[in-house]
């Protein structure tokens, strides 16, 4: 007889020691996180999203993009892990090697616990220089006072610690997460579309080395086609279903 996605899904998980998990938006979507483009409400709506989202736009209005930064991480700072971070914050432990690749910048992954997580967009938490002068700050408390406030080593402007429209990812987070992709026996993607490279081309990398790959998402992907097993419900839902013991 032939199984349900989620039984199939979850035999998967369960019989894996290796596991990678790529999650996207859709892995915050019930902590409360908007996407980039679903923040743009209000006064933000009528602005073009490279505007606020790449070094150009910044320089051209640095108070207005470090405003929109700022109101983003305090939203996300009252946002909780959900029920999906948890189980595999929970999981991870019982497997020989159990690594998170994450698009998103919301640090959830972390707060619930994940300790093996691959932030390849980076950290809305984190401030860097502009100049790219070695400053890093992961305590928003402690960044200078200015709006954007300036580099302490220095004197160039600071900036939000993620990856903009038209930049390169970090080459060792990249690198890393290229390693869990061939290395895994399971590659599990959460809430991702499949849109954005070089993250989506993962499921591929981890398929070519014979891994399995399941897909998590309520709605279809561009990564659908690459799976052994899709299961169409959300990561809050379906998580603590597949590795529960």
């Amino acid at each position: 007889m032939r199984l349900e996605p989620i039984e199939a899904a979850r035999e998967r998980v369960q019989a894996a020691r290796r596991i990678a998990v790529l999650t996207g938006a859709g892995m915050s979507a019930e902590s409360g996180v908007p996407t980039f483009r679903d923040a743009q409400t209000g006064l933000w709506a009528r602005f073009d999203p490279a505007q606020l989202a790449s070094e150009e736009g910044f320089r051209a209005a640095p108070t207005l993009v470090w405003r929109w930064y700022a109101g983003r991480r305090a939203a996300v700072a009252q946002a909780e892990p959900n029920a999906g971070h948890r189980a595999l914050a929970l999981a991870a432990g019982r497997y020989e090697h159990f690594s998170i690749v994450t698009q998103n910048v919301d640090g959830l992954h972390r707060r619930a616990g994940s300790l093996n997580v691959i932030e390849i967009h980076g950290s809305i938490a984190r401030t860097i220089c502009l100049a790219r002068c070695g400053y890093t700050e992961d305590d928003p408390a402690r960044v200078p006072v200015g709006e954007p406030p300036h580099c302490p080593r220095c004197g160039e402007w600071l900036r939000p610690g993620v990856v903009w429209f038209g930049e390169m990812l970090d080459a060792e987070r990249l690198r890393a997460a290229e390693v869990s992709a061939r290395e895994c026996e399971l590659m599990l993607v959460v809430g991702t579309s499949g849109l954005v490279y070089p993250a989506a081309g993962l499921p591929q990398i981890a398929r070519r080395s014979g891994a399995g790959v399941v897909v998590v998402n309520p709605a279809e992907s561009d990564l659908d086609d690459v799976a052994d097993a899709v299961v169409r419900a959300t990561a809050a839902v379906t998580l603590p279903r597949l590795f529960a013991r």
